[in-house]
């Protein structure tokens, strides 16, 4: 007797409820055994980057450079120090981002923020020293014996994390306080803040598996539907969420007078439009067949939290 559609979802949402947090607890092993241990006149500092690393979180984007990685047969170590890396650099930016200079945020995951925890200096100097490890990760031999391989995985997060990527958008987020966006404009910085960390974790695994041209495209595709459905839901959080839930404090858009996908659209029009963004995504990975299920209910995943 076959499921209905209510019973489908709950028991998908449970078998990656369970993936995600199989593949974190892999990951922070991973994270635990490559990250320095606090030692030295240093260990402020280390003590500071692992804090930040360890808070917890769903980690999303280690968690599609492994399922990407699942695709093309990768090795399950090579996968997570890809994903250990990414890790770094998205705390960093995490780190950076809850600075009194630019969000101004005490709360992260759940816990003070670096710099509330340590001080402004340490909290610097733990974002440069994460985002600096997160290369030094990628270039290791033992990541691949390929070093064409190890190259374009430093490449291709230098842009996705750089000007122009994440820290462009930034930049745009920043300056566009108090002004009027259009929704090209807001697609094009949320694409550079958020989507192209998203889009590198799902092509590191073809990069890892030396994945076709076809394979390559799919994955982008998917990614960048994928991380505008992310930004959207949680535009909507920020204002809708449970603070308490979410790890961390809520309506700062609002507070900033920052133009979002919701203040654009709507709450109704933007959940639609969401949905749409993770219909088109799953679209994408056609090309797969069942082999990338787990990417398929990420993309549902991303769009149907209500924290």
């Amino acid at each position: 007797m076959s499921l209905d559609t209510t019973e489908e979802t709950t028991k998908r949402d449970l078998a990656l409820d369970v993936a995600l947090q199989n593949n974190a607890r892999a990951v922070e092993r991973m994270l635990d055994k490559l990250l320095p241990k606090p030692e030295g006149p240093e260990h402020r500092l280390l003590n500071a980057m692992r804090y930040a690393t360890f808070a917890g979180g769903k980690r999303l984007r280690p968690f599609l450079v492994t399922a990407s990685a699942d695709l093309f047969r990768v090795s399950k170590d090579r996968a997570l120090r890809v994903a250990a890396a990414l890790e770094c650099l998205h705390t960093y930016s995490l780190v950076h981002d809850d600075l009194p200079c630019m969000d101004d945020s005490p709360l992260r995951r759940g816990q003070p923020s670096v710099h509330v925890a340590f001080d402004e200096a340490t909290a610097v100097l733990a974002g440069d020293g994460l985002l600096t490890f997160a290369f030094e990760i990628l270039a290791d031999r033992t990541t691949h014996d390929d070093p064409a391989v190890r190259s374009e995985l430093v490449s291709e997060l230098a842009i996705a994390a750089g000007p122009r990527g994440m820290v462009g958008g930034q930049m745009i987020d920043l300056d566009s306080e108090g002004k009027e966006l259009d929704i090209g404009a807001i697609n094009r910085l949320q694409h550079m803040k958020t989507g192209a960390l998203i889009i590198y974790a799902a092509e590191a695994g073809a990069i890892l598996g030396h994945g076709s041209t076809d394979t390559r495209h799919a994955l982008k595709g998917y990614a960048q539907n994928l991380g505008l459905a992310f930004q959207i839901t949680d535009d909507i959080l920020d204002a809708e969420g449970d603070p308490e839930k979410v790890g961390k404090e809520l309506g700062k858009d609002a507070e900033a007078k920052k133009a979002t996908f919701l203040t654009i659209l709507g709450s109704e029009r933007a959940k639609m439009q969401a949905k749409m963004l993770s219909e088109q995504a799953v679209e994408h990975l056609e090309i797969f067949g069942d082999s990338a299920d787990s990417l398929r209910d990420v993309a549902r995943f991303v769009v149907e939290r209500r924290l």
